[in-house]
């Protein structure tokens, strides 16, 4: 899961070859945000990555904090969706709760650049940061709020609805970020790694 550009960069587009999907913009400059850091990709950078030139890119974003910004945003939509979806199923709150965590971990893995570039980054924040904001607040009210349906219940074992949420959360992340960030490390399959996370946080923090 290693992060790297390296033949990857596509040959120049030839005119006539069709309009360049943002898509293709914004996978690159992923690749390149994580690999080289935000200063390091430049809008020249992505262009040859994605193989055209800086003017062609420039008519689909004007800089590159926007498309940090499309990143970060398309991401955090994801996660509120699933989160969203999970959260109104008629199903006990423990369950919600491991299948809202299994579904974070299960991107990150499934989308190493977008997920290291979202959460474990150290970036600039995009000018119009606040839609993020208020995504990532979105997807974790959602998630804090099935936690603190099993609070309400009486099934914590210790601490309260906030602080479940976070330790469960921060736990998790925890397992993503260190896999992706270690490669070579000797680590077990990912869906081990998931089973035993979720297992052992659920079942050492809530009573049936």
């Amino acid at each position: 899961m290693s992060v790297t550009t390296t033949g990857r960069r596509s040959a120049r587009k030839a005119k006539g070859d069709g309009h360049l999907r943002r898509a293709e913009i914004l996978a690159a400059a992923e690749r390149i945000f994580v690999a080289e850091g935000y200063e390091g990709a430049t809008i020249r950078r992505i262009a040859e990555e994605v193989g055209v030139s800086s003017t062609a890119l420039y008519m689909h974003f004007p800089d590159k904090a926007c498309i940090l910004l499309e990143i970060c945003q398309g991401a955090m939509q994801v996660l509120l969706d699933r989160n969203s979806q999970i959260a109104e199923r008629p199903l006990d709150p423990v369950v919600r709760t491991r299948m809202m965590l299994e579904a974070y971990m299960r991107w990150g893995f499934e989308h190493p650049n977008a997920y290291q570039l979202v959460f474990s980054a150290v970036r600039p924040l995009p000018a119009d940061s606040d839609a993020i904001a208020e995504l990532a607040a979105g997807c974790y009210d959602k998630f804090s709020g099935v936690v603190r349906e099993i609070a309400a219940q009486g099934r914590l074992r210790l601490g309260h609805g906030d602080s479940a949420a976070q330790a469960l959360w921060a736990a998790c992340h925890g397992v993503v970020a260190l896999r992706l960030s270690r490669p070579n490390f000797p680590w077990e399959p990912v869906d081990d790694l998931i089973e035993i996370t979720l297992e052992g946080l659920l079942n050492g923090l809530t009573v049936d």
